[in-house]
């Protein structure tokens, strides 16, 4: 009965694995269908954006961390160039429409967040993640906060093109210079 529990929790393991590794998009592939909510708790509907801009999806493990937030501040800064050639910016992570407000405000974030606390939109674009509950705490305006995510993915970035295709995928993203590279990125598209 051990051996037979043993082997099922290991096939469980992998069949959920090899999902995860099936679905993963690449360079080529249209963009996944999802509605999740942003950070105004509004209904955003990638349907609404892909094939109409380029649109660049950054995954980042929480918000109001070191690497995230480089990499958002990073996002921040360079958001108006982005947006002279087409292109909008989100950042999904495992966070609370909450939290993101939070994340926003305190580093004056110009650009769309969108809640992913069970990882619908990460298990769509085939991003790692774990599952969770992870607290962090962060003194905001003079007040303890606690910040509770549901998931925690990888941090990957993609840009999706006018058309609703993945045109650039990075599993390896360095986060204080992602903005950095997507602005090639974006400048080298025909």
């Amino acid at each position: 009965m051990k051996n037979f529990l043993l082997s099922v929790t290991a096939l469980a393991f992998m069949t959920q694995v090899s999902y995860a590794i099936d679905i993963t998009l690449k360079v080529g592939d249209k963009a996944p269908e999802f509605t999740v909510k942003d950070d105004a708790g509004k209904d955003w509907k990638a349907s609404d954006h892909f094939g109409k801009k380029i649109v660049v999806v950054y995954f980042y493990p929480a918000d109001m961390t070191g690497g995230c937030t480089a990499q958002a501040c990073g996002f921040r800064d360079d958001l108006g160039k982005l947006q002279d050639k087409n292109v909008e910016v989100v950042g999904v992570s495992g966070d609370s429409v909450r939290n993101h407000q939070l994340f926003k405000k305190v580093h004056d974030l110009n650009f769309t967040l969108l809640a992913d606390p069970t990882g619908e939109v990460a298990a769509a674009f085939g991003v790692p993640f774990t599952k969770g509950e992870k607290s962090i705490t962060r003194e905001i305006d003079g007040k303890e906060e606690v910040l509770t995510r549901g998931v925690t993915t990888k941090r990957w970035t993609f840009v999706v093109d006018e058309k609703g295709k993945v045109v650039y995928k990075n599993e390896q993203v360095k986060a204080a210079v992602d903005s950095k590279k997507i602005m090639e990125v974006v400048s080298n598209l025909k």
